[in-house]
Protein backbone atom coordinates (compact mmCIF):
# COMPACT_ATOMS: atom_id res chain seq x y z
CA UNK A 1 0.00 0.00 0.00
CA UNK A 2 0.98 3.34 -1.35
CA UNK A 3 2.49 5.82 2.09
CA UNK A 4 -0.09 8.86 1.99
CA UNK A 5 1.85 12.04 1.71
CA UNK A 6 0.80 14.04 4.59
CA UNK A 7 -0.20 18.13 4.47
CA UNK A 8 -0.22 20.65 7.26
CA UNK A 9 -1.75 24.14 6.55
CA UNK A 10 -3.97 26.55 8.13
CA UNK A 11 -5.16 30.05 9.33
CA UNK A 12 -4.27 32.23 12.44
CA UNK A 13 -7.51 33.14 13.86
CA UNK A 14 -7.73 37.22 13.81
CA UNK A 15 -11.41 37.46 11.83
CA UNK A 16 -13.64 35.60 10.22
CA UNK A 17 -12.01 34.27 6.41
CA UNK A 18 -12.84 36.25 3.05
CA UNK A 19 -12.99 34.89 -0.21
CA UNK A 20 -9.46 35.70 -0.79
CA UNK A 21 -8.95 33.12 1.81
CA UNK A 22 -11.10 31.16 -0.19
CA UNK A 23 -9.57 31.49 -3.79
CA UNK A 24 -6.10 31.15 -2.37
CA UNK A 25 -5.94 28.66 -0.31
CA UNK A 26 -9.52 26.73 1.01
CA UNK A 27 -11.02 25.77 -2.55
CA UNK A 28 -7.36 23.84 -2.62
CA UNK A 29 -7.16 22.28 0.53
CA UNK A 30 -10.92 21.06 0.05
CA UNK A 31 -9.91 19.59 -3.28
CA UNK A 32 -6.48 17.96 -1.95
CA UNK A 33 -8.81 16.32 0.60
CA UNK A 34 -10.94 15.04 -1.44
CA UNK A 35 -7.95 13.12 -3.70
CA UNK A 36 -7.88 10.88 -0.87
CA UNK A 37 -3.47 10.72 -1.44
CA UNK A 38 -3.11 12.67 1.68
CA UNK A 39 -3.67 12.52 6.39
CA UNK A 40 -4.30 16.48 6.17
CA UNK A 41 -3.83 18.14 8.82
CA UNK A 42 -5.38 21.90 9.25
CA UNK A 43 -4.26 23.83 12.55
CA UNK A 44 -5.99 26.89 13.06
CA UNK A 45 -2.90 28.54 14.51
CA UNK A 46 -4.12 30.53 17.78
CA UNK A 47 -0.99 30.70 19.19
CA UNK A 48 0.86 32.20 16.43
CA UNK A 49 -2.27 34.69 16.63
CA UNK A 50 -1.15 35.58 20.09
CA UNK A 51 2.52 36.30 18.97
CA UNK A 52 1.18 40.15 18.03
CA UNK A 53 -2.47 40.18 20.01
CA UNK A 54 -1.43 38.74 23.10
CA UNK A 55 -3.48 42.00 24.69
CA UNK A 56 -5.96 41.14 23.29
CA UNK A 57 -6.81 37.35 23.60
CA UNK A 58 -10.73 37.61 23.22
CA UNK A 59 -9.85 38.91 19.21
CA UNK A 60 -8.37 35.03 18.97
CA UNK A 61 -11.13 33.20 21.25
CA UNK A 62 -13.66 34.85 19.35
CA UNK A 63 -11.95 34.51 15.76
CA UNK A 64 -11.26 30.50 16.83
CA UNK A 65 -14.66 29.62 16.26
CA UNK A 66 -15.62 31.89 13.29
CA UNK A 67 -12.35 30.01 11.35
CA UNK A 68 -14.16 26.92 12.34
CA UNK A 69 -17.13 27.72 10.76
CA UNK A 70 -15.72 28.81 7.53
CA UNK A 71 -13.53 25.40 7.23
CA UNK A 72 -16.49 23.53 7.91
CA UNK A 73 -18.97 25.49 4.97
CA UNK A 74 -16.43 25.76 2.62
CA UNK A 75 -16.63 21.54 2.53
CA UNK A 76 -13.00 21.09 4.86
CA UNK A 77 -14.79 17.33 6.09
CA UNK A 78 -13.35 15.96 9.74
CA UNK A 79 -14.27 12.89 8.27
CA UNK A 80 -10.79 13.26 5.85
CA UNK A 81 -9.07 16.11 7.57
CA UNK A 82 -8.02 16.64 11.11
CA UNK A 83 -8.46 19.95 12.46
CA UNK A 84 -6.58 21.30 15.46
CA UNK A 85 -6.27 24.10 17.76
CA UNK A 86 -2.70 24.70 18.11
CA UNK A 87 -2.60 25.69 22.09
CA UNK A 88 -4.30 22.32 22.62
CA UNK A 89 -0.84 20.31 21.09
CA UNK A 90 2.11 20.84 23.93
CA UNK A 91 4.38 18.71 22.26
CA UNK A 92 4.11 21.87 20.05
CA UNK A 93 6.17 23.71 22.60
CA UNK A 94 8.36 21.36 23.35
CA UNK A 95 9.46 21.01 19.70
CA UNK A 96 10.00 24.93 19.32
CA UNK A 97 12.01 25.25 22.35
CA UNK A 98 14.16 22.19 21.44
CA UNK A 99 14.99 24.20 17.67
CA UNK A 100 15.44 27.49 19.07
CA UNK A 101 19.16 25.95 20.26
CA UNK A 102 19.77 25.07 16.51
CA UNK A 103 18.99 28.85 15.36
CA UNK A 104 20.78 31.45 15.64
CA UNK A 105 19.61 35.18 16.03
CA UNK A 106 21.29 36.44 13.02
CA UNK A 107 19.51 33.78 10.72
CA UNK A 108 15.89 34.43 12.17
CA UNK A 109 17.30 38.05 11.35
CA UNK A 110 17.75 37.65 7.82
CA UNK A 111 14.44 35.56 6.95
CA UNK A 112 13.05 37.97 4.75
CA UNK A 113 9.04 37.03 5.71
CA UNK A 114 10.09 37.80 9.38
CA UNK A 115 11.66 41.10 7.85
CA UNK A 116 9.02 42.51 6.22
CA UNK A 117 6.16 41.68 8.71
CA UNK A 118 7.99 43.41 11.04
CA UNK A 119 7.97 46.77 8.88
CA UNK A 120 4.39 46.18 7.85
CA UNK A 121 3.46 45.82 11.67
CA UNK A 122 5.62 48.94 12.29
CA UNK A 123 6.91 47.49 15.61
CA UNK A 124 10.26 49.12 15.14
CA UNK A 125 12.62 47.86 18.21
CA UNK A 126 9.62 46.36 20.13
CA UNK A 127 9.18 43.09 18.41
CA UNK A 128 7.58 40.59 20.39
CA UNK A 129 9.85 37.90 21.09
CA UNK A 130 7.07 35.38 20.18
CA UNK A 131 6.46 36.82 16.66
CA UNK A 132 10.50 36.97 16.36
CA UNK A 133 10.92 33.01 16.74
CA UNK A 134 7.69 32.17 14.95
CA UNK A 135 9.35 30.59 12.31
CA UNK A 136 10.99 28.34 14.67
CA UNK A 137 7.43 27.32 16.05
CA UNK A 138 5.58 27.22 12.44
CA UNK A 139 9.13 24.42 12.06
CA UNK A 140 7.35 22.54 15.11
CA UNK A 141 4.23 23.05 13.64
CA UNK A 142 5.36 21.30 10.31
CA UNK A 143 8.06 18.43 11.75
CA UNK A 144 5.67 17.45 14.91
CA UNK A 145 3.11 15.67 11.91
CA UNK A 146 5.88 14.80 9.47
CA UNK A 147 4.49 16.73 6.70
CA UNK A 148 6.25 16.80 3.62
CA UNK A 149 3.65 18.74 1.66
CA UNK A 150 3.12 22.48 2.97
CA UNK A 151 0.64 24.68 0.61
CA UNK A 152 2.11 27.92 0.78
CA UNK A 153 2.13 31.32 -1.03
CA UNK A 154 5.78 32.32 -2.80
CA UNK A 155 6.16 34.85 -0.36
CA UNK A 156 6.11 32.38 2.33
CA UNK A 157 9.10 30.18 0.95
CA UNK A 158 11.47 31.60 2.98
CA UNK A 159 9.38 30.13 5.93
CA UNK A 160 9.87 27.09 4.77
CA UNK A 161 13.58 27.07 3.83
CA UNK A 162 13.91 27.90 7.40
CA UNK A 163 12.29 24.55 8.33
CA UNK A 164 14.54 22.41 6.33
CA UNK A 165 17.43 23.85 7.80
CA UNK A 166 15.94 22.80 11.13
CA UNK A 167 15.23 19.61 9.85
CA UNK A 168 18.75 18.77 8.27
CA UNK A 169 20.77 20.59 11.09
CA UNK A 170 18.78 18.19 13.92
CA UNK A 171 19.03 15.13 11.89
CA UNK A 172 22.96 15.93 11.20
CA UNK A 173 23.56 17.24 14.45
CA UNK A 174 21.46 13.64 16.07
CA UNK A 175 22.97 11.57 13.90
CA UNK A 176 19.04 10.24 12.98
CA UNK A 177 16.43 10.78 10.11
CA UNK A 178 13.87 11.69 12.66
CA UNK A 179 12.30 14.84 10.93
CA UNK A 180 10.84 14.67 7.76
CA UNK A 181 11.96 17.58 5.41
CA UNK A 182 9.05 19.51 3.92
CA UNK A 183 8.25 21.06 0.08
CA UNK A 184 5.78 23.66 -0.74
CA UNK A 185 2.70 23.11 -2.79
CA UNK A 186 2.97 26.44 -4.71
CA UNK A 187 -0.93 27.74 -5.95
CA UNK A 188 -1.62 28.05 -9.65
CA UNK A 189 -0.44 30.94 -11.40
CA UNK A 190 -3.09 33.68 -11.08
CA UNK A 191 -4.84 32.48 -8.33
CA UNK A 192 -2.74 33.82 -5.43
CA UNK A 193 -4.12 36.60 -3.61
CA UNK A 194 -6.81 39.22 -4.83
CA UNK A 195 -6.90 42.15 -4.64
CA UNK A 196 -9.69 44.24 -2.12
CA UNK A 197 -12.51 45.89 -3.82
CA UNK A 198 -10.70 49.13 -3.36
CA UNK A 199 -8.09 47.76 -6.01
CA UNK A 200 -5.73 47.65 -3.01
CA UNK A 201 -3.24 44.76 -3.76
CA UNK A 202 -4.00 43.32 -0.46
CA UNK A 203 -8.07 41.87 0.72
CA UNK A 204 -8.20 42.34 4.35
CA UNK A 205 -9.84 43.35 7.75
CA UNK A 206 -7.55 45.88 8.53
CA UNK A 207 -8.19 48.05 5.20
CA UNK A 208 -12.27 47.11 5.32
CA UNK A 209 -12.16 46.17 1.41
CA UNK A 210 -13.29 41.95 2.33
CA UNK A 211 -16.04 40.10 1.03
CA UNK A 212 -16.25 37.56 3.98
CA UNK A 213 -17.54 33.93 3.17
CA UNK A 214 -20.17 34.96 5.62
CA UNK A 215 -21.47 37.86 4.39
CA UNK A 216 -25.35 38.05 3.95
CA UNK A 217 -26.43 38.14 0.07
CA UNK A 218 -27.45 42.01 0.62
CA UNK A 219 -23.70 42.91 2.22
CA UNK A 220 -22.04 40.93 -0.68
CA UNK A 221 -24.66 43.09 -3.26
CA UNK A 222 -24.02 46.61 -1.61
CA UNK A 223 -20.10 45.54 -1.37
CA UNK A 224 -19.60 44.54 -5.08
CA UNK A 225 -21.64 47.80 -6.54
CA UNK A 226 -19.07 50.09 -4.42
CA UNK A 227 -15.93 48.56 -5.93
CA UNK A 228 -13.25 50.00 -7.50
CA UNK A 229 -13.32 49.63 -11.48
CA UNK A 230 -11.85 52.08 -14.10
CA UNK A 231 -11.74 55.93 -12.78
CA UNK A 232 -11.86 57.22 -16.93
CA UNK A 233 -14.72 55.57 -17.24
CA UNK A 234 -17.08 57.92 -16.68
CA UNK A 235 -19.95 58.00 -18.79
CA UNK A 236 -21.15 54.11 -20.29
CA UNK A 237 -20.13 55.29 -24.15
CA UNK A 238 -16.56 56.12 -22.98
CA UNK A 239 -14.32 53.04 -23.70
CA UNK A 240 -12.81 51.41 -20.66
CA UNK A 241 -9.89 49.88 -19.71
CA UNK A 242 -10.03 45.72 -17.72
CA UNK A 243 -6.84 45.87 -16.55
CA UNK A 244 -6.12 46.68 -13.00
CA UNK A 245 -9.91 47.07 -13.12
CA UNK A 246 -11.30 45.14 -9.71
CA UNK A 247 -14.59 43.90 -11.09
CA UNK A 248 -12.98 42.23 -13.91
CA UNK A 249 -10.56 40.83 -11.50
CA UNK A 250 -12.79 38.83 -9.93
CA UNK A 251 -15.03 37.81 -12.81
CA UNK A 252 -11.26 36.09 -14.17
CA UNK A 253 -11.22 34.20 -11.05
CA UNK A 254 -14.94 33.77 -10.19
CA UNK A 255 -16.68 33.10 -13.56
CA UNK A 256 -16.36 29.69 -14.92
CA UNK A 257 -17.88 31.07 -18.57
CA UNK A 258 -14.84 32.89 -19.33
CA UNK A 259 -16.48 33.21 -22.96
CA UNK A 260 -19.15 35.34 -21.55
CA UNK A 261 -16.34 37.25 -19.77
CA UNK A 262 -14.13 37.95 -22.68
CA UNK A 263 -17.15 39.56 -24.49
CA UNK A 264 -18.19 41.71 -21.65
CA UNK A 265 -14.47 42.97 -21.78
CA UNK A 266 -14.42 43.34 -25.24
CA UNK A 267 -17.60 45.39 -24.65
CA UNK A 268 -16.66 47.42 -22.12
CA UNK A 269 -13.28 48.08 -23.64
CA UNK A 270 -15.25 49.49 -27.11
CA UNK A 271 -17.21 51.14 -24.59
CA UNK A 272 -21.18 50.85 -24.40
CA UNK A 273 -20.95 49.06 -21.43
CA UNK A 274 -21.67 50.67 -17.50
CA UNK A 275 -20.01 50.06 -14.59
CA UNK A 276 -23.47 48.71 -13.06
CA UNK A 277 -24.04 46.53 -15.76
CA UNK A 278 -21.06 44.64 -14.80
CA UNK A 279 -21.34 44.67 -11.06
CA UNK A 280 -24.83 43.23 -11.11
CA UNK A 281 -23.52 40.56 -13.28
CA UNK A 282 -20.41 40.14 -11.10
CA UNK A 283 -22.98 40.18 -7.99
CA UNK A 284 -24.65 37.46 -9.35
CA UNK A 285 -21.78 35.15 -10.11
CA UNK A 286 -20.58 35.68 -6.85
CA UNK A 287 -23.89 34.66 -5.33
CA UNK A 288 -24.04 31.57 -7.17
CA UNK A 289 -20.44 30.74 -5.27
CA UNK A 290 -20.97 32.08 -1.84
CA UNK A 291 -24.63 31.16 -1.16
CA UNK A 292 -23.91 27.19 -0.60
CA UNK A 293 -20.97 27.74 1.60
CA UNK A 294 -23.16 30.89 3.53
CA UNK A 295 -25.97 27.84 3.79
CA UNK A 296 -23.44 25.28 5.08
CA UNK A 297 -22.30 28.05 7.53
CA UNK A 298 -25.60 28.91 8.92
CA UNK A 299 -26.74 24.99 9.64
CA UNK A 300 -23.20 24.62 11.51
CA UNK A 301 -24.01 27.68 13.49
CA UNK A 302 -26.79 25.84 15.16
CA UNK A 303 -24.55 23.61 16.93
CA UNK A 304 -21.45 25.37 18.66
CA UNK A 305 -21.00 22.82 20.62
CA UNK A 306 -20.65 20.11 17.70
CA UNK A 307 -17.73 22.52 15.97
CA UNK A 308 -15.83 22.45 19.37
CA UNK A 309 -16.17 18.74 19.50
CA UNK A 310 -14.60 18.29 15.99
CA UNK A 311 -11.62 21.26 17.02
CA UNK A 312 -11.33 18.67 20.61
CA UNK A 313 -11.59 15.41 18.39
CA UNK A 314 -8.96 17.12 16.25
CA UNK A 315 -6.98 18.24 18.43
CA UNK A 316 -6.78 14.65 20.62
CA UNK A 317 -5.67 12.68 17.55
CA UNK A 318 -3.40 15.36 16.57
CA UNK A 319 -1.99 15.12 19.92
CA UNK A 320 -0.79 11.60 19.85
CA UNK A 321 0.96 11.89 16.95
CA UNK A 322 2.64 15.11 17.52
CA UNK A 323 3.35 13.37 21.03
CA UNK A 324 5.16 10.71 19.07
CA UNK A 325 7.08 12.82 17.19
CA UNK A 326 8.39 15.10 20.57
CA UNK A 327 9.09 11.00 21.90
CA UNK A 328 11.20 10.36 18.52
CA UNK A 329 13.33 13.41 18.94
CA UNK A 330 14.30 13.06 22.73
CA UNK A 331 15.18 9.28 22.34
CA UNK A 332 17.44 10.67 19.41
CA UNK A 333 18.65 13.31 21.40
CA UNK A 334 18.79 11.03 24.41
CA UNK A 335 16.91 12.79 26.87
CA UNK A 336 14.57 10.67 27.72
CA UNK A 337 15.14 9.80 30.76
CA UNK A 338 12.01 8.32 32.39
CA UNK A 339 10.51 5.97 29.66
Amino acid sequence: MTKKHVILTGDRPTGKLHIGHYVGSLKNRVELQNTGDYDTYIMIADMQALTDNARDPEKIRNSLIQVALDYLAVGIDPQKSTILVQSQIPALSALTETYLNLVTVSRLERNPTVKTEIKQKKFGESVPAGFFIYPVSQAADITAFKADTVPVGDDQEPMLEQTREIVRSFNSVYGQQILVEPEGYFPPKGLGRIPGLDGNAKMSKSLNNAIYLSDDADTIQKKVMSMYTDPQHIKVSDPGHVEGNTVFTYLDIFDEDKAKVAELKTQYQAGGLGDVKIKRYLNDVLQAVLQPIRERRAQYEQDIPGVYQILKQGSQKANQVADQTLHEVRDAMGINYFK
